[in-house]
Formats: C-alpha cells, sequence, structure tokens
C-alpha cells in the first residue's frame, strides 16, 4: 500500500524541491481557475445554462458541478473581472494571481462603481495596471488593502454605504447534533464580538489550561450564550424566555447508564441521558405523562430544582466555580447537585456546588468535587488522583 507522500510523487524530493512542487502546484491551480473563468464568461455571453433549461451559470454551476453557490458566485464574477482588467487576467493565465485575488479585484467592478469611476474620468487601465502589480508582489492581505484604498478614493464624498449589510451567520447541524459556524461581520461588529469573546477568554485561565485558542474562544462563546441566558432580558420565543430545552423518558432520565441519543433537545439534536443529567442539575423540569396514542394526559407543575434563594446561598458561599485552579465567576456558574437528585441526593446548601460549563462538564464525566468539613473544597481526578494547585511562595527569611 502505497503512502500519500508516494501518491503524489513526494517521496525522494528534498524540502526545497517539495516547495518548489507546492508552488508549482499552486501556479498550475490559478491558470486552470483563470480558464474556468473564462470559459464560464463565454457560457454566460451564448446563455448556454438554457440548454440545460436553467437561467444562468450561477445556478448550473451547483446543480451540474455539485458546487457551493458562493464558490459558483465567485467564478461568474472572475470571469466579469477579467474582461474589464486584461493586465490582471494575463497575470491569472499565467498562474501569478489566484481566483481568490481576482474576487477581490471583483468588489471593484460592480455596475455603480463602474458607473462612478466613468463619472470621474477613471482610466481602468491604470488600476488594471495597480491592481496588477500589488497582486503580484504584495501579499495577500495587503492586496486587499490596495483595492480598498482605490475603493475610498473613487468616491471620498458619497454616501458610505452601510456596513451591516455585510453581515451574515450561516448555522449548519451535522447529523449528530454537532453544529458548525460560518459568517461575516463588519469592522465594527467583528470588534464587537472580539471584545466580548475575550473578556471569557481572558477570564477563564486556570491552572494548567491546555486548550488551543480555538478551544478556548469556543468555550466563550458557549459562556456567552450562557451568560446571555441566564439573564432573562433576551427577547421572548412565542411568550416563553429563550431557554434550553430537552425532552427525555423519565426511565431513561433516571437510568445510571449513558443512554445515548436518549434525549431530544429544542431545536432538533439529540443527547445522551447523561448529558441530560447533567444538564438537570441547574434546570427547570416539567413533568408531562402521555398516553399510549402519543396525547398528553397530564401536566406536572414545574418543579425549580435550585431556586433563587438557594442559588443565592451556593454563590455567597462559594464564590465562584469550585473546581480546583478554577476562577470562573458566580455568574458563569451553574449549581450542581453533590449527589444527584435523581440518585436521592437533595436540593439543599450542602449538597450543592458552583461549576462553570466546563468543570460541571468534567465532574459528569468521572471528576470528583467535595467540601471538606473546614469549608475548603478538593477536586479529584477520574483515576482518584488529588488536582492540586502550587504552593504559595514562601516569604524569605528576614
Amino acid at each position: 500500500m502505497c503512502s500519500s507522500g508516494t501518491a503524489v510523487g513526494a517521496d525522494g524530493l528534498s524540502d526545497g524541491e517539495l516547495l518548489d512542487a507546492i508552488a508549482a502546484a499552486v501556479a498550475a491551480r490559478n491558470r486552470e481557475d483563470a480558464r474556468l473563468a473564462r470559459l464560464v464568461r463565454a457560457a454566460e455571453h451564448r446563455q448556454a445554462a438554457e440548454h440545460d433549461g436553467l437561467k444562468s451559470m450561477r445556478s448550473w454551476l451547483p446543480g451540474h458541478c455539485r458546487l457551493p453557490a458562493a464558490a459558483a458566485a465567485r467564478i461568474v464574477g472572475n470571469g466579469r473581472v477579467l474582461e474589464h482588467l486584461p493586465a490582471l487576467a494575463e497575470a491569472h493565465d499565467a498562474g501569478l494571481v489566484s481566483a481568490e485575488q481576482v474576487a477581490v479585484a471583483a468588489t471593484a467592478l460592480t455596475p455603480e462603481r463602474l458607473q462612478t469611476a466613468a463619472e470621474h474620468g477613471v482610466d481602468l487601465s491604470e488600476i488594471d495596471a495597480v491592481l496588477t502589480g500589488a497582486a503580484i508582489e504584495q501579499r495577500y492581505a495587503d492586496f486587499v488593502t490596495v483595492v480598498r484604498h482605490y475603493l475610498a478614493r473613487l468616491d471620498p464624498d458619497g454616501p458610505e454605504p452601510d456596513p451591516t449589510e455585510g453581515r451574515r451567520l450561516t448555522l449548519a447541524k451535522h447529523a449528530d447534533g454537532s453544529l458548525s459556524l460560518r459568517g461575516e461581520l463588519d469592522a465594527v461588529g467583528g470588534e464587537k464580538l472580539q471584545a466580548a469573546l475575550e473578556s471569557f477568554v481572558q477570564a477563564d485561565r486556570p491552572a494548567g489550561d491546555e486548550r488551543s485558542r480555538a478551544q478556548r474562544l469556543g468555550d466563550a462563546l458557549v459562556q456567552l450564550c450562557d451568560t446571555a441566558l441566564a439573564s432573562g432580558s433576551l427577547p421572548v420565543l412565542r411568550t416563553v424566555k429563550p431557554h434550553v430545552a430537552v425532552v427525555i423518558d423519565l426511565e431513561d432520565l433516571a437510568d445510571p447508564a449513558t443512554g445515548p441519543d436518549a434525549g431530544r433537545m429544542g431545536f432538533g439534536a439529540t443527547i445522551s441521558a447523561a448529558r441530560a443529567r447533567w444538564l438537570a442539575c441547574d434546570a427547570t423540569v416539567s413533568r408531562v405523562v402521555f398516553g399510549p396514542d402519543g396525547a398528553p394526559l397530564d401536566l406536572g407543575r414545574e418543579h425549580r430544582l435550585a431556586d433563587r434563594h438557594l442559588r443565592r446561598a451556593v454563590e455567597l458561599r462559594d464564590g465562584g466555580c469550585v473546581f480546583t485552579g478554577c476562577a470562573a465567576p458566580t455568574w458563569w456558574a451553574e449549581v450542581h447537585h453533590l449527589v444527584h437528585w435523581l440518585d436521592g441526593g437533595e436540593t439543599t446548601l450542602a449538597n450543592s456546588a458552583l461549576l462553570c460549563e466546563r468543570h460541571h462538564t468534567k465532574v459528569h464525566h468521572g471528576f470528583r468535587v467535595e467540601r471538606q468539613a473546614d469549608g475548603r473544597w478538593r477536586t479529584w481526578r477520574p483515576d482518584g488522583t488529588e488536582i492540586r494547585t502550587a504552593p504559595p511562595l514562601r516569604q524569605p527569611a528576614a
């Protein structure tokens, strides 16, 4: 069986030769992207998509070539750019400029901006030369700056376009209920998001934290949502405050087994019974009895497992997450039952502990926290070893 390196002919190459081969492959891809853009542009002129009963190449490419809609739009747009900017087109044909760079140049060639350029007597051949030189010689980010500078000077006194019109967020749910996020924010919106996430990232840096930057940002986003949901200030959804909802059979909830796919969440994802028990530690539980035909027969009253008075007492006692090495504040924390209420644990101050979302998960996956008689909290790993923080440094003797 051949390795992937053998399959692409990488074996036997020195590091320098391997890097040269990569650069050549990128250039070849650029040339093929240029050819594709020109072919699609020719098909546009001839309305070839009508041959297959479609209106445009933007609709033909996703349906017949299985391309994402965004990729199809970029190819169509690039084909139009190559008509207006022949120098950039020639560099693209030669493999010196990428399709991504051509797509950036396309933002300067919208019908409105072409009209503005004509009204101001802008010579497109000069713009073509400047953009081509920048695309060949400068980094991608610098090339973007050059294009933005041109757009800013094109109509400096005109009304600034609404930057929020470009905001978008796509949530793609996978078969296992996990979620992928993809989006675009304007500069101000992006700054707000970064400021909010960074506040959580910097405040949650427990001892021994080995999470990557991406993991810390992901946890920060979830914590931001937790904080917003817990505040009770979000707009209502159909007369109900937004909340995380889980539907699970009583037998699965009470069974200590993992119980995969036992709980159904409000937006359609499924979770294990173990995960549902973790959520139930600090939640409102409603009892609904169904008949054999699926119709509800009895609706029990909601039971708040930790009311606001108990939560306040736990907050005052613990002051934040009690997991060793964590300094998460009270408003990030959930009330955890040391002995789960499904196992007979009482909803009392003595049976409660504040844990942040991350460490609440850990405790439901084998870690253990315990309050000592002197009021100190100790934490054990699943293998029984205790997590300890480094002792404070001793002051030097006088």
